[in-house]
């Protein structure tokens, strides 16, 4: 079991990432993401309230909706019955930049100074919170999908309209990054 503590070497992860395309490929599925799987949750939730969901059959890609649950499950998993206790590994640069920023507790997956009941109405959780995952949630639809989608599943395709998106995205990440999320940090 030490085997799901340790890092996998980009030798092993990243294969197993790739392998993704080809199989979805076989089985004849085209998309691939996490935003993908809210038109299906809407028209499980919503089949008659919209005339886009009575047409749309979500049983065909029902797929994506064990995917999502497996996400989930997956993820929960690792992050409560997998962990060790032991501090994250982060590189001590990184550490040193993030203290700056007023984050010291890295203890845990996310930092708690952002994550976490009690700092829950602060200004930059909610900033964070509601505008990033407005903004997120309006570009993955603007732009036909999610990062992961356009970027494992479209690039591989070669559409230009995912390179498009995933530029857009890298440049988004390093404009927030580098200019907008220290002014948060440091409310």
């Amino acid at each position: 079991m030490d085997w799901l503590f340790e890092l996998w070497p980009w030798y092993i992860s990243g294969p197993a990432i790739g392998l993704i395309v080809p199989i979805l490929l076989i089985i004849g599925n085209k998309q691939f993401g996490v935003s993908s799987s809210l038109v299906q949750i809407c028209s499980v939730c919503l089949p008659l309230k919209n005339e886009y969901f009575k047409v749309y059959s979500w049983k065909e890609n029902s797929w994506n909706l064990v995917f999502i649950l497996g996400t989930i499950i997956g993820g929960s998993i690792a992050g409560f019955l997998l962990m060790d206790g032991t501090p994250m590994k982060i590189a001590p640069e990184t550490v040193k930049a993030l203290s700056e920023l007023g984050l010291t507790d890295f203890s845990t997956l996310m930092p708690q100074e952002v994550f976490s009941w009690s700092y829950l109405l602060s200004p930059r959780t909610l900033i964070m919170g509601l505008a990033g995952g407005f903004l997120v949630g309006f570009g993955a639809r603007y732009a036909g999908g999610c990062t992961s989608g356009h970027a494992i599943m479209g690039l591989s395709q070669l559409s230009i309209g995912s390179l498009v998106a995933v530029i857009g995205f890298f440049i988004g990440g390093l404009i927030m990054t580098f200019f907008i999320l220290p002014h948060i940090l440091t409310l």
